[in-house]
């Protein structure tokens, strides 16, 4: 009996059906998140106190486990509703120059460029790097005297791109550097210590649902961001505290408000099974099933935006026809984000071979798409801006055979599949022949032309044309 691989208890969790490659937008709830969620919300139904203080326990439990990923202390943790809150606590705590991508997600952006609105003690330094994609390279070219931060997620939500961590942090030296994880936490495996603070969310790749963010401040982060945002929950001592109390030790002074006890237990059960998985084992699994996802689209031609040796499980596509693409995605189950000229697909652990065998049919049909065979009788001329032109022997005895003649010849064309993809005939003998589906997009034998033509009248061959109507 061959041993059971400790990712396979992760792997068989994922229960949903098959088609779903848009982990990056969200996680549907795991097994484990569903039965912790139902289970807590039954005690906080108890109106007992054992039951409320179990789950508020959950709250530590969280953080303890969120360091323990991190590999950080456990004071350096503070839970958020989300990742953007966490980022705001940041920024809005921020004072010089902080550098942003221009193209990164609006979380990190929009928030630096609020807080130096808010405040007048920040100003934001945007970078437009080639594709958008942030190098350490293009980092360094942006700093000077003035910058005391550089903000950017791990994983860029458009590209897919890892980005370097090492190589930023020694690009920006005694800077701080504020990282955006929502896209790698639980699915990259990099060194966390090397950045000073991290943020993110468990309801993507952690399947955890939304409200369990969380925040990483190391001391020079906590030494030099003021918690100008800490609440009731980021100050020392209580409710009967009068006058403006002072902010809490560690990152617990960036908090506005106590957590979400069930928000916390869903984030507590997530990272658990991460960390019983092994993140480094998880992070290579889900890297292995986005170069299943890449190798479908180098079949199919479809362009790939993401960089081959710097990504997690995002993989970004950038389809000669959008839309086709998005509509064969879609007739097939498949979901996965498109925006604009670009489609993301996200894959994760549970990403099954049937999942991908659906992506590749729908790859298949989006890329033989606006293709047509046409089927006619022998012309004098052809236009010569089309494709492919094949001219076939027709068969002297029986016409029902001309569709086999028509289809065998197609199928041995130097006609690249699938471009040459189904079959449909207009009503005459030859629609009882009998015909392979999987070879021809759409031959049209025109009808009138055909009962027209007899003895003498009939043509020796006919002409296959490849048109291209997309």
């Amino acid at each position: 009996m061959e041993p059971v691989s400790e990712l396979e208890p992760l792997i068989s969790s994922f229960d949903l059906a098959a088609g779903y490659l848009d982990w990056a937008r969200f996680g549907p709830l795991s097994p484990a998140v569903r039965a912790e969620l139902h289970a807590d919300a039954e005690l906080l139904g108890t109106g007992r106190a054992a039951g409320t203080e179990m789950v508020a326990a959950r709250v530590e439990e969280a953080r303890e486990l969120v360091a323990q990923l991190l590999g950080l202390p456990t004071d350096e943790v503070v839970l958020q509703p989300s990742t953007t809150h966490g980022l705001a606590q940041a920024m809005f705590g921020l004072e010089g120059t902080v550098i942003v991508p221009a193209r990164d997600f609006p979380s990190v952006r929009v928030t630096a460029h609020r807080a130096a609105d808010a405040r007048g003690v920040l100003t934001v330094r945007e970078i437009d790097p080639a594709d958008g994609i942030v190098t350490a390279e293009a980092v360094a070219d942006a700093l000077d005297d003035s910058v005391t931060a550089v903000a950017l997620s791990l994983v860029d939500f458009r590209t897919g791109a890892l980005a370097d961590l090492a190589a930023l942090r020694d690009a920006v030296g005694d800077r701080l550097l504020i990282i955006d994880a929502i896209q790698a936490f639980g699915v990259v495996d990099p060194d966390w210590t090397l950045a000073d603070v991290i943020t993110g969310n468990g309801y993507k790749w952690l399947r955890a649902g939304r409200g369990t963010g969380f925040a990483r401040f190391s001391p020079a982060a906590r030494a030099r961001i003021a918690p100008v945002l800490s609440g009731i929950s980021g100050m020392v001592g209580d409710a009967s505290v009068l006058g403006i109390p002072s902010a809490r030790d560690g990152a617990a002074a960036y908090s506005v408000a106590p957590s979400d006890p069930l928000a916390a237990a869903r984030l507590a059960t997530s990272v658990r099974e991460i960390l019983d998985a092994g993140v480094a084992d998880v992070a290579a699994e889900v890297r292995a099933r986005a170069a299943d996802v890449i190798a479908l689209a180098d079949r199919y031609d479809i362009p790939v935006i993401t960089p081959r040796d710097a990504h997690a499980g995002i993989i970004a596509l950038a389809p000669r026809d959008p839309s086709a693409l998005a509509a064969a995605l879609a007739n097939h189950g498949v979901t996965v984000t498109a925006r604009g000229t670009t489609v993301r697909v996200s894959a994760h652990v549970g990403t099954g071979a049937d999942t991908l065998h659906l992506l590749g049919d729908a790859f298949a049909d989006a890329a033989t798409s606006g293709r047509v065979v046409a089927a006619e009788y022998g012309r004098d001329s052809v236009e010569a801006d089309l494709p492919a032109i094949i001219t076939i022997d027709l068969p002297d005895d029986d016409p029902a055979q001309l569709a086999d003649a028509v289809f065998e010849e197609v199928a041995h064309a130097e006609i690249e599949e699938p471009e040459v993809a189904h079959a449909e005939f207009a009503e005459s003998e030859v629609a009882h022949a009998e015909l392979d589906e999987a070879e021809v997009e759409h031959a049209v034998i025109d009808e009138a032309d055909e009962h027209d033509r007899a003895g003498d009248e009939r043509r020796d061959e006919i002409v296959i044309t490849v048109v291209d109507e997309s």
